[in-house]
């Protein structure tokens, strides 16, 4: 079984701390072994040259027949092995060892040529020169460790929460809200360095500013085209019915009346997008509205109430909400279809093959079916902008068992 991290040791910010930390550790180390090794070479020179010294001067005083000084013995039994065994073979040397409890330096040479003359040097306050020198490093790699830390987190905790912003600023684009910007400072002054996060903020507001343009662009046009074409086309829907009855008539009034809908559906959505539609509330019973609503649209659909209720909303637009979705449960589903009243929970479901993936995913978009489907995905589209206005929650979702369910709760 395998076993994922905590969403945040995944943050740039821990990244970041754990890549200065490695970094701060790896270069107090290599400072704190350069510093310890020339110390320590230093002090261990001069405490051998010293004993050195003295070795000198005991042997030739050895050599001459003199009484030897305190700290110079020939064959000592505390002399290390090995540097007996050097001095005996006719060479001088030292070597740093435990003597009576305290470090020694020790050097030695050559006595008589079977014994070794051997020099004492006590060592005590070189190694413990070292040993202070060796917590001083520790303790100021420390605080240089943490001292860096806290103004490398500082300084990625201000990038961070730039880039927290911008992402957020960019969630609400995606969520709809074009009027949202960075406006970070730094692209308001020239003069002042610019930095990443400044230019991906820069390109976050010029993208916003530039897909609102285009869309606003795109709605104008929308809602000009349809108010010009609603003109001739009323024009148009009178003439049809003057023409004389005939097959050749019905479909001229069929075609007619499906552009005159495909019209006044794409007024609607034009307003609907500029965001100024407000709901006139009005105090109306749940079941009755769903039972109106499903005799004004001629269908066979059932009406099942579980729960009424009393709900605080505009009519007009409850009813083009339910009105579409059992309009598109008969046009793209299969029945039964039915309607239920569940409280302030309304459910529309047919027993077709279900939403496709597509609206599931991203929501219904216009003028987009699935499968050959007639119709211009208008539908869905406009029963989703009314129940925003009504600040109620639409969604879609597919049953178990088959069939595509659209789910309204009102608040």
């Amino acid at each position: 079984m395998r076993l994922g991290l905590p969403q945040w040791a995944g943050t740039l910010a821990v990244k970041a701390a754990v890549f200065i930390t490695v970094m701060c550790c790896a270069l107090a180390a290599l400072l704190g072994i350069l510093v310890h090794v020339s110390v320590t070479n230093q002090t261990v020179g001069q405490a051998r040259e010293l004993a050195l010294s003295r070795l000198e001067d005991a042997t030739a005083a050895f050599e001459a027949g003199d009484a030897l000084r305190h700290g110079v013995s020939v064959d000592p039994p505390e002399l290390p092995d090995s540097l007996r065994e050097l001095a005996v073979a006719g060479e001088r040397g030292t070597m740093v060892a435990d003597y009576r409890g305290r470090p020694t330096m020790w050097a030695a040479g050559p006595a008589d040529g079977a014994r070794a003359l051997a020099v004492e040097v006590d060592y005590s306050q070189q190694a413990r020169t070292i040993e202070g020198l060796d917590r001083a490093i520790l303790w100021s790699s420390g605080l240089a460790i943490g001292a860096t830390l806290l103004v490398g987190a500082f300084a990625v905790t201000r990038v961070t929460r730039r880039l927290h912003a911008t992402a957020r600023v960019a969630r609400r684009i995606s969520g709809g809200d074009l009027d949202a910007r960075v406006d970070d400072p730094r692209t308001k002054e020239p003069t002042r360095p610019q930095d990443e996060v400044a230019a991906v903020a820069a390109a976050l507001d010029s993208m916003a500013s530039s897909l609102q343009s285009k869309l606003l662009a795109e709605q104008r046009f929308t809602a000009d085209v349809a108010h010009e074409l609603r003109t001739p086309l009323t024009g148009l829907h009178a003439a049809a019915e003057l023409l004389p009855p005939g097959r050749p008539t019905e479909l001229v009034q069929d075609r007619v009346t499906a552009l005159r809908t495909l019209t006044e559906d794409l007024l609607e959505i034009s307003r609907l997008d500029t965001g100024r539609e407000r709901s006139e509330l009005d105090t109306e019973p749940l079941a009755a509205l769903a039972e109106r609503v499903v005799r004004a649209s001629g269908t066979e659909t059932e009406v099942v109430v579980v729960r009424d209720a009393v709900v605080e909303t505009d009519r007009r637009r409850l009813e083009r909400v339910l009105g579409n979705l059992v309009a598109n449960a008969h046009k793209h589903g299969r029945g039964p279809v039915s309607l239920t009243v569940d409280g302030r929970v309304v459910t529309v479901r047919d027993h077709g093959v279900g939403y496709p993936e597509y609206l599931l995913a991203h929501g219904p978009q216009r003028f987009r079916t699935e499968g050959g489907a007639k119709g211009h995905g208008l539908g869905l589209t406009i029963a989703l902008g009314q129940a925003e206005v009504l600040g109620a929650r639409l969604s879609f979702s597919n049953a178990v068992d088959g069939g595509a369910v659209a789910t309204l709760v009102l608040r």
